[in-house]
Order: C-alpha cells, then sequence, then structure tokens
C-alpha cells in the first residue's frame, strides 16, 4: 500500500515538474529510473504487514440461517410458545413454593413465639370468639356435652368441649395459646408439652371440632360420646383450695 502510494507521489511529482515544461516529456526510461530511486530508499522500500483482530463468524450460524428450515410454520410456532409458556409455569411454581415458605415460616413462629412468653403474661379470655375463663365453664364439661349432645344440640357440645379443652390447657398446662391460635397451632403446642395420651385425646377432639365446622359434617355419635365419657379423666378439674380455718 505505501509503495503504491509513493508511485502515485511520483507520477504526479514528474507529471507537475514536466507540465511546467511542455516541450519536453518524460519518457518510459526516466520515469523507471525515478521509480528504482525511491525503491533504493531505505524508508520507502520494503512491504509491511499489519494484523488486526476481528471476531470469527460462527459457520454453524450461517449455515443455520442458509439452511431452509424443513419444520412447518404452525410447528415452530407451537414449540415457540411451549418454550415460552414452560418459563411462565417455571416462575409460577417458584412464586408458590416461595409463598409456601413465608406461610409455613409465619406458622413455625407463631407457635415458637409462645414457648418464650413470660410467666407474667396476660392469659386470654377467647381463642377465636370462643369463651375459654373458667368461671364461663361447668365443672363437669364432659358429662354436659353428652347431654346437650343426646339432646341434639350438637354442635353446642362439641363447642362445649373444644373450649373446655381450651380452658384447661392455659390455665392447667400453661400452654402458649394465644387469642389468634388456630386449631392447628394449638394440636402443636399440646404435642409439644403435653403426654402421648393427652395429645392424642386432644387431636381427635379438635377433629372433631372441625369436621363439624369447616366440614359442615356430624362426626359419629360413638366417637363423640367416647370423647365426653374421657373428657374429665384427661382434663380433670383443678381442685378448689379450701379456705384457712
Amino acid at each position: 500500500m505505501r509503495s503504491r502510494a509513493c508511485l502515485l507521489a511520483l507520477a504526479l511529482m514528474v507529471g507537475s515538474v514536466h507540465a511546467a515544461e511542455p516541450a519536453s516529456s518524460p519518457t518510459r526510461e526516466q520515469v523507471n529510473a525515478e521509480v528504482e530511486k525511491l525503491r533504493a530508499d531505505p524508508d520507502l522500500s520494503g512491504v509491511h504487514k499489519q494484523k488486526t483482530l476481528r471476531f470469527k463468524k460462527d459457520k454453524s450460524d450461517e449455515k443455520k440461517k442458509t439452511e431452509p428450515s424443513s419444520l412447518p410454520d404452525w410447528l415452530r410456532n407451537f414449540a415457540r410458545w411451549m418454550t415460552e409458556a414452560g418459563r411462565a409455569v417455571v416462575w409460577v411454581l417458584a412464586g408458590l413454593a416461595v409463598a409456601l415458605f413465608i406461610v409455613g415460616l409465619r406458622h413455625w413462629i407463631r407457635v415458637r413465639a409462645g414457648a418464650v412468653k413470660g410467666p407474667h403474661a396476660a392469659l386470654p379470655s377467647h381463642v377465636r370468639d370462643l369463651d375459654i375463663r373458667p368461671e364461663s365453664l361447668p365443672d363437669q364439661i364432659g358429662a354436659t356435652a353428652a347431654a346437650l349432645w343426646q339432646r341434639g344440640e350438637h354442635r353446642a357440645a362439641l363447642s362445649l368441649l373444644y373450649r373446655g379443652a381450651l380452658s384447661r390447657l392455659v390455665h392447667q398446662h400453661a400452654l402458649p395459646i394465644r387469642a389468634a391460635s388456630t386449631e392447628g397451632e394449638c394440636v402443636a403446642l399440646a404435642a409439644a408439652r403435653l403426654a402421648p395420651e393427652r395429645s392424642a385425646f386432644f387431636g381427635r377432639l379438635v377433629n372433631a371440632w372441625q369436621l363439624a365446622v369447616y366440614g359442615a359434617r356430624l362426626p359419629e355419635s360413638n366417637s363423640v360420646l367416647a370423647l365426653c365419657a374421657d373428657f374429665d379423666v384427661q382434663f380433670r378439674a383443678a381442685p378448689v383450695a379450701q379456705p384457712a380455718a
């Protein structure tokens, strides 16, 4: 490239010189002699190579672009739609997993937070609109609930059993049940604090209560009467302190 530029400059220079002398024009031998002089110059002679970096083209991509696709348009559109739909499904499942984790963590914190309550924490009087104050309950909860069930007052009998169990768990067994505690949280606290037999009894009682309240279906009469008979055994009322003489 540089040698060609030099030759062109030489030709222009020679042309300009001889343009000033219209009487004579340089011969081929004179031009060749001037070119040889330029080539003999160390600053102008030689061929220089220069390397540049550039990205290499992917032949496979070019081949894919040049080769026509053998799949029909509807099939390629369906495959593209399936790919996008699969990505959306993955994001939805990930969101559900995060939501379930947050709900489970919140439930675990609510259950475990009650264990760190101070001994002087105020005891709840109600648990989800259910009055659990000892003075609001009869002395013989099981016998009273059985009488209500046999008179056809099924909801009242199950409510009395559940209220009585919560009251005994809070006031006698010091379970950290709060006013907003759910049935599941109460069962978890009972399983962690009570003996296995008493905890299993409370679990059966809660199942009967949930079946009637949330499932709109009454449990079998024999199972309810068995709960009534065992209630005063599993959750016996605390003896009343006698005044000193």
